[in-house]
């Protein structure tokens, strides 16, 4: 009968615990994406690989402008920009956000301002518009994609429950061009 040598037996042992670290981190730690659109332009591209950390939300909450991934539907999760939080009231005018009635800047909306049309970047709305309340209750959240012209979000899916988030966009990392580091 044949015996497997120690050095085989020990390479073994290892691909099973390095395959098993790896199930173990991706299913409850990190996830790799890939975005599937340009809601997100000029911050994420369509096809960018990234990746979320799920362990960004056990201990603490969503911060303004986290980029975030979250259960959309049974079928599709959503990439997008956590623009306000519970207990926030928020409002567009004139192309600039509200929030608690103190004007917010969002420079990451900067090269879509200089480089567009003279239409707005994000056109004029409320929370109750795009909601129907006034302010945003606990575990919810009101997301925007950065590319406002061209996204489905809260003011077309309202608020996002806490619970469906999935983690916190931390890199993109494919293509190289695009590596990026997306914390605050």
């Amino acid at each position: 009968m044949y015996q497997m040598s120690d050095s085989w037996k020990e390479w073994i042992r290892l691909l099973f615990f390095a395959v098993t670290i790896a199930i173990v981190a991706r299913t409850f730690l990190i996830a790799p994406i890939i975005v599937d659109g340009e809601s997100m332009a000029p911050t994420l591209a369509d096809d960018d690989r990234m990746i979320i950390n799920k362990t960004s939300y056990w201990f603490s909450d969503p911060e303004r402008f986290d980029v975030i991934v979250f259960h959309a539907s049974e079928e599709k999760d959503y990439i997008k920009r956590v623009i306000g939080v519970p207990g926030d009231t928020l409002y567009y005018d004139n192309d600039s956000l509200y929030i608690n009635d103190k004007k917010i800047p969002e420079p990451y909306l900067q090269s879509l301002k200089e480089t567009n049309d003279d239409k707005p970047v994000t056109f004029d709305f409320t929370l109750v518009d795009a909601t129907g309340m006034s302010t945003i209750p606990e575990g919810h959240v009101f997301v925007l994609g950065d590319n406002r012209r061209h996204s489905f979000d809260s003011r077309s899916i309202g608020l996002v429950e806490t619970e469906d988030i999935v983690g916190e966009a931390e890199i993109t990392f494919w293509p190289v061009s695009h590596l990026n580091w997306l914390r605050n």
